[in-house]
């Protein structure tokens, strides 16, 4: 873990170290995404002494080096994952916020085929599908 952030550029601390395992464990083995509010409470829970100021800046910062991805699903309210480099979509439930991560190669070949048909060369996309989650109920 340290190494993820010293490779970033980032000078090591336990703030960051504490975030980065939470981050870590939360959206990649619990395939969780975490807005900073969340982390801060996680971090209570386990009487980390840090801030919600420390928590918004270093998830930002680990944005900027790469390390996190941050999506906007519900209006502007921000949650973040682990930027693995693989290119996924998502599908969020309008009633308990519930995230599914999906890759689909035919609609990534689609998108391709769409925007090269209007003249462009995809750099990047992003692709919400918003419904209401029929399992486990």
């Amino acid at each position: 873990m340290s190494q993820q952030i010293k490779k970033a550029g980032l000078k090591v601390t336990g703030p960051r170290m504490k975030i980065l395992e939470i981050m870590e464990r939360e959206t990649t083995e619990n395939d969780v995404h975490l807005s900073a509010e969340e982390v801060y409470k996680i971090l209570l829970k386990a009487d980390e002494d840090i801030g919600l100021a420390t928590v918004y800046r270093v998830l930002t910062q680990f944005e900027q080096a790469g390390i996190l991805k941050r999506h906007n699903f519900e209006g502007n309210h921000s949650v973040f994952e682990m930027d693995s480099g693989n290119h996924h979509n998502h599908l969020i439930c309008v009633k308990t916020g519930k995230v599914v991560e999906f890759h689909d190669e035919v609609i990534a070949k689609r998108q391709k085929e769409i925007a090269e048909q209007y003249g462009f060369t995809l750099e990047d996309h992003s692709l919400v599908l918003y419904g209401i989650y029929q399992g486990d109920e």
